[in-house]
């Protein structure tokens, strides 16, 4: 094997990791200046900052003006978990998982929840299960984009427009960088820390009208804790809405989540955003097509990721490895490009299959991910080289 020579150019930035994600392109603590800083969040300044958040972000994600958006504590998660506990139980509920928090939504509702009529539609990571078995007579719970398998739903047409149950989606690494089909969806969740960058702790809730109406219509069997209830006396609480946060939000993050917002209207909007993210995944499709011993983890290219980007290693070498082998391999790929400054961040998630996960959402420039390639076919080299060593 001809040694490869370490690449002279490096990523002016370096954060690839996929949440929290890449700040925006010329972030600095100066955007947040006019952060509602010590000021309650009730009051007329910090109302009207949060206001301002839920509206743009309807503006920029084109949320349905019919549709309700709130701004909840703990990130996606406490956004998922606050639909799941108070939506569901009305009917059955089909659980449509493909990755890890998938997954962690099954475990909920089966174990938490206790619910009895749940089907549980699972695939691998890199696959999607069987779309066309879902009954859409029933709930159904779902991910958009699996963070942590890089895999996407292409498209909503799989959903029918007369169905009789409730679709949440758990959006967090697809909102803003992929076409979300709001009417197809009833719930949707995430977090601002994902593609937009923003800091973490806070999430959004979406509502449709028909989520309205199941909210205000039935009482699960459970009690709520105070942080997931969004109705009182049967009626919905509309400050949630509208800016009136159910507990403390810190109006620093929501700042950031404004410029943020902000910049993506400077840039056009939604169709910018996308295009980025389009672009981003690009090179590393390219790259991918371009080298034999990596592989997008994603089965089939219509349902691959152009956020959270995950790769696996294929070269036969390291394929022989035993599972503890291949992932020593990618642990010490991902640790050489650390120890370069060139990408952090960048391995596989705990529970995914080993390899390499790369941040490909609007943040980041794809001048940046350009200059990250050749790092990636140096690092590779440089560990199979290690490898040979090894075994000599």
């Amino acid at each position: 094997m001809t040694k490869l020579a370490k690449p002279d150019i490096r990523p002016n930035n370096t954060h690839f990791s996929s949440g929290p994600c890449s700040k925006r392109p010329g972030w600095s603590l100066d955007a947040l200046s006019d952060a509602a800083l010590g000021r309650s969040h009730r009051a007329k300044v910090g109302k009207a900052k949060l206001k301002q958040a839920i509206d743009l972000t309807r503006e920029i994600l084109e949320v349905p003006a019919d549709y309700r958006i709130g701004i909840v504590p703990a990130s996606d998660t406490g956004a998922v978990e606050m639909a799941l506990w108070s939506l569901l139980g009305e009917r059955g509920v089909d659980m449509v998982a493909w990755e890890s928090f998938g997954a962690g939504w099954v475990t909920d509702v089966v174990k938490q929840l206790k619910l009895k009529d749940v089907r549980k539609l699972e695939a691998g990571y890199g696959e999607l299960p069987d779309l066309s078995a879902i009954d859409f007579d029933r709930d159904v719970v779902f991910t958009w984009n699996g963070t942590t398998s890089g895999v996407r739903v292409p498209n909503g047409d799989f959903i029918p427009a007369d169905r009789k149950g409730l679709t949440i989606c758990d959006a967090t690494s697809a909102a803003f960088a992929q076409n979300l089909d709001f009417a197809k969806l009833d719930v949707v969740t995430f977090s601002w820390q994902k593609v937009l960058g923003g800091e973490g702790a806070h999430g959004v809730i979406i509502l449709s009208p028909r989520a309205v109406e199941r909210l205000t219509t039935y009482q699960p069997a459970w009690p709520l804790p105070k942080i997931f209830r969004m109705t009182s006396g049967g009626k919905l609480i509309e400050g949630i809405f509208t800016g009136e946060t159910i507990n403390t939000p810190s109006m620093l993050c929501v700042e950031d989540y404004i410029d943020a917002l902000l910049w993506a209207k400077d840039l056009g909007g939604l169709k910018a955003l996308i295009g980025r993210a389009d672009a981003n995944a690009k090179v590393i499709h390219d790259f991918v097509a371009a080298n034999d011993w990596i592989a997008n983890l994603a089965v089939k290219a219509e349902t691959e990721s152009n956020t959270s980007v995950c790769l696996r290693i294929v070269d036969k070498d390291v394929v022989a490895l035993d599972a503890d082998g291949q992932a020593n391999f990618a642990k010490g790929l991902v640790a050489l490009l650390e120890k370069e400054a060139v990408a952090f961040d960048v391995g596989h998630y705990r529970d995914a299959p080993s390899g390499l996960r790369i941040w490909a959402g609007a943040t980041i420039e794809a001048s940046d991910m350009q200059k990250l390639m050749p790092w990636l076919a140096w690092a590779f080299e440089t560990q199979k080289a290690t490898l040979s060593q090894a075994a000599a």
